[in-house]
This record gives structure tokens, sequence and C-alpha cells, in this order.
């Protein structure tokens, strides 16, 4: 999808950020089951994120992909209604939408790139298209873009909300890294006190930011 290489390994990193820190809280004995299957979903969506941006990336089936995303936004809802934690429901559907509209917005994209490439009449409608025909599709940093006006403008208006979304977690790590950045004498945090807390919102916006970029290009 993405023609421009120092580009590809940009979002490459962006993305494996987030996957490899979704992949250590599920591996944390204290991540309880809605935060490992939320985790869980991150990852899978950071590496298919990378997938994306690379030629064999377009090979790999449209379907499960869709599938997995849909159920990821569905699930992000639902487990904010029956298991709100220590918020309130309507703080825990406040808190879950930002990551439904991700999930749901990487099935769209997903969705989309099968059937454009289909459209074009490169690969058998399993995959996103086969790597002969990448240069084929649109030109600069992009090798595949939406040529309808439709989801053209639905791109570009998920470009716009994911940026948004990605600048307020950005807002809020930053916000919650300056909280806690004080120690006493540069010694180690009190008991209980949580250092990682400001990781959890970085790197949602790094997630977010990166889609969005993949959004404005693929528009």
């Amino acid at each position: 999808m993405i023609a421009a290489n120092g580009l590809r390994w940009i979002l490459t990193l962006m993305f494996a950020a987030p996957a490899l820190y979704g992949l250590w809280r599920l591996a944390r004995p204290t991540t309880g089951l809605t935060g490992r299957v939320g985790h869980l979903l991150h990852a899978a969506m950071g590496v298919l994120m990378i997938a994306m941006a690379w030629p064999w990336g377009m090979d790999l089936a449209v379907a499960p992909q869709v599938v997995l995303f849909t159920a990821g936004a569905l699930w992000f809802v639902a487990a904010s209604l029956v298991w709100p934690g220590e918020r309130s429901r309507s703080g825990a559907v406040r808190a879950a939408w930002p990551h439904a509209l991700m999930m749901g917005a990487m099935a769209w994209m997903v969705a989309a790139m099968g059937t454009s490439g289909a459209m074009a009449g490169h690969g058998g409608g399993t995959g996103h298209g086969g790597h002969e025909g990448h240069a084929a599709y649109g030109s600069g940093l992009a090798s595949m873009s939406l040529t309808a006006t439709g989801p053209s403008v639905a791109s570009a208006l998920l470009a716009v909300a994911l940026t948004a979304i990605g600048l307020v977690w950005l807002a809020r790590a930053l916000d919650l890294a300056r909280v806690r950045a004080p120690l006493p004498a540069g010694g180690p945090a009190p008991a209980g006190t949580d250092t990682t807390a400001a990781l959890d919102p970085a790197c949602h916006a790094v997630m977010a930011l990166g889609m969005a970029v993949m959004f404005a290009l693929f528009a």
C-alpha cells in the first residue's frame, strides 16, 4: 500500500511499538481477562497494520481480517457495557468508543482495499492483490488508493477522526508522564505507584496517528 520505502519503515516502527506493548501487557499476570482480550486485539491490529504497509501484506486473506476487527469493535462496546470496571457504565462506553472506532476503521480499510484490488483485476478476491500490480495503483507515497468519491471521502474523514483521537491520547500520556515524573531524591517510585501509566495512552496515540497517515494516503 505504501510506495515510499522510508515511510514504510517509519510506519512499521510506529505500529511495532503498540503491538509489542500489547503483547507485554498480555503477558503480565496483573492484566484481567477483558484487558487481555483488548491488548491481544491491539497487538493483532499493530501486526496487520505493518503488513498493510508492505507489498507482501496485500496477499493476506481479507475475510478473516474483516471478521476479526468487526468482532473486535463489537467486543469493546459489549465489554464496556457488561464489565465497566471502576467506571460508570456511561464512562466505560466513552472510554471504549475510540477503540471500537479504530477496530471498525481497520475492518473497513481491509474490506475497501480488497474490493479495490479485486476491481482492478489483481488477485482472486481472497487477498488484497498480487505483487505484480502494486505499482499500478495511484502515485506518490501511496501505491494503492480509492477512486470512488464516497469511499475516498470516508477515508479522509476517518483520517481526521483518528488524528483527533491520537492527539487526545497523546495529551493524556504527556499529562500522566508529567504527574509521575518527580521521584523522591531520584530513587525508586513509592510502592503502589504505576510508573507505566503513560504507556497505555501513548501507545494508543501512536497507533491512532499511524492509522490516520494510512487513511490519508488511502483517500
